[in-house]
């Protein structure tokens, strides 16, 4: 269904001085500059507030920052680090700025219900983009498939330690919808294999530091037991590494993500597998959609991302979009981005595996 919406300008009276000195703040800049770029397209506003600056947001807002320049759109960036008041006073600042969108990347899925509710009234689409805000009044979505992504890892782990054997599960922070997902595909296929058994899970919130202290915790309680690492990303997977290394262990590990640092992992055996949710492209992609809603021209407001499988048989072409043919990336990343929204195959960046 085409979602259609009327324009809302920036530079409305009654924002106060404040408002948007915090705003522009952020690395934007005029945020009352209109008007139409060569291709016609009218300059629109978005304001993001994203969980954290992880590894997976950073290489994101590369991305975002990439789409923008490319389509008129002023980029207002904050981070919440983790604190939902501190997001809801950015969605705040968003509303009464009177920005034509809005994109929230939750600390938590259950959270932010006021600030929901004000921008429906103002009539501000508000998106959450790779993690679940749990309300009706969401105008639009664009989620991974975190299901999907932890059932695959864990069978990564299944297939790599057979069907007996002692895991631990590193998890994202308790209540976001990552966590909930991704744990929900994990215990899935666990539960079709009752020779596993999980020693121990609990969150390092998407961290490297809190897992390194984690894993050094976990050895030091079941020490040479532990069969296998299961990580609900790739950060906290690569402070698992640490930890075992200082240890003098190596057991196999499973991330989530497809960072930088996880798959020179998967490159080098330290990692089994990853699942690439390449940020630069799926944050964009939230973007494109945003844009797309506050022009009037969505066809689908709700794409999911399916994160493929990442191994040693397709990591070198991963890790050329990611790291070593970045560059020449991002000066596609537009025209793929598209290309996806008009087959609805949001994650397709031409690796070995991948139909288009």
């Amino acid at each position: 269904m085409k979602i259609n919406r009327p324009l809302t300008r920036l530079a409305v009276l009654g924002v106060t001085a404040a408002t948007v000195v915090a705003l522009t703040g952020c690395g934007a800049g005029d945020p009352s500059a209109g008007g139409t770029d060569e291709s016609g397209e009218e300059r629109i506003t978005v304001g993001i507030s994203v969980y954290d600056m992880s590894s997976f947001i950073t290489e994101g807002k590369e991305g975002i920052d990439t789409y923008a320049e490319a389509n008129n759109i002023e980029v207002l960036w904050n981070s919440a680090n983790n604190d939902v008041s501190t997001q809801a006073g950015q969605i705040d600042q968003y509303v009464t700025a009177a920005v034509d969108a809005i994109i929230v990347v939750p600390v938590q899925a259950d959270t932010l219900q006021p600030q929901v509710s004000q921008a429906k009234a103002a009539g501000i689409p508000i998106l959450d983009v790779n993690a679940t805000l749990n309300n009706p009044d969401i105008t639009a979505s664009v989620q991974p498939d975190d299901v999907a992504a932890g059932a695959q890892e864990a069978q990564m782990m299944v297939d790599e330690i057979g069907e007996t054997g002692n895991v631990v599960i590193l998890q994202g922070p308790l209540g976001g919808s990552g966590e909930i997902n991704r744990g929900k595909g994990i215990d899935q296929v666990l539960a079709e294999h009752p020779g596993i058994t999980v020693l121990a899970k609990d969150t390092a919130n998407w961290k490297r530091d809190e897992a390194v202290n984690k894993t050094k915790n976990w050895i030091s309680a079941f020490g040479d037991d532990i069969d296998g690492v299961i990580s609900q990303n790739d950060d906290m997977g690569l402070g698992a590494l640490q930890a075992l290394k200082e240890a003098g262990m190596s057991v196999p590990i499973v991330g989530i993500d497809g960072i930088q640092d996880g798959l020179q992992a998967v490159k080098d055996g330290t990692f089994i597998g990853t699942s690439l949710q390449n940020g630069t492209v799926e944050l964009a992609t939230g973007l494109a959609v945003a844009a797309q809603v506050a022009r009037g021209e969505a066809d689908d407001a709700n794409p999911v991302y399916v994160m493929p499988a990442i191994t040693t048989d397709n990591v070198d072409a991963a890790i050329e979009h990611v790291v070593t043919d970045r560059d020449a990336f991002l000066d596609q990343l537009t025209e793929l981005i598209d290309a996806n929204l008009e087959t609805g195959d949001i994650s397709y960046e031409g690796l070995p595996g991948q139909e288009k």
